[in-house]
């Protein structure tokens, strides 16, 4: 670029090179992982970063706020700001860390721990980064009870997330009219 200034009443032309510095800290952001995992079951959501030393790792949900779920930094995890809901069920694979592995571990699934998370990783010559995983959780069919009493059919199962649709059919098909009453409950725990 050039750049003109007036001195004594003469004008200057100085020719510099127009720098930018942009290098402080940079803070890399993918896009959002989407994520499935079972019930009651241990699931792992994926974190990687570039290696570089003295690593920091943060978790968050992104749910009403942000609610802390695992913390690691000074070669250790930190855990005396994580939210009680996740206490004693997190982990982080701590032997890949130096490696660029984050990947929290999430034992005992529950319906709550579905929505959306934030890995944040920094590390002295990696720069900072964030990751985006959208968590969903599911219980699938594991059985399926079918009785017949006269010309009635009952299917029914249960613990199913997410809401179970049912479909009848006959083989071959038929010209008859049959009434179909489904009935959907919820359990306790948000079951099907």
């Amino acid at each position: 670029s050039e750049v003109t200034a007036e001195s004594d009443g003469r004008m200057t032309e100085v020719k510099a090179p127009l720098v930018l510095l942009i290098l402080i800290l940079w803070t890399f952001t993918s896009a959002d992982v989407e994520l499935v995992c079972v019930l009651s079951q241990r699931c792992v959501l994926p974190c990687t970063f570039t290696p570089g030393g003295e690593e920091v790792v943060h978790w968050v949900q992104l749910k009403e706020g942000i609610i802390p779920v695992h913390s690691y930094y000074r070669d250790q995890d930190q855990l005396s700001g994580q939210n009680q809901s996740f206490r004693n069920r997190t982990s982080l694979f701590r032997d890949k860390i130096s490696g660029g592995n984050a990947s929290l571990q999430l034992t005992g699934l529950q319906l709550q721990d579905q929505g959306r998370y934030k890995c944040y990783t920094s590390t002295i010559s990696g720069g900072n980064k964030e990751s985006f995983i959208n968590l969903n959780a599911e219980a699938p069919v594991r059985e399926v009870d079918i009785k017949q009493q006269e010309n009635r059919i009952t299917c029914s199962s249960e613990e199913i997330f997410p809401e179970p649709e049912l479909t009848w059919s006959t083989r071959p098909p038929s010209n008859v009219t049959f009434q179909n009453i489904t009935e959907v409950q919820r359990t306790e725990q948000q079951l099907f």
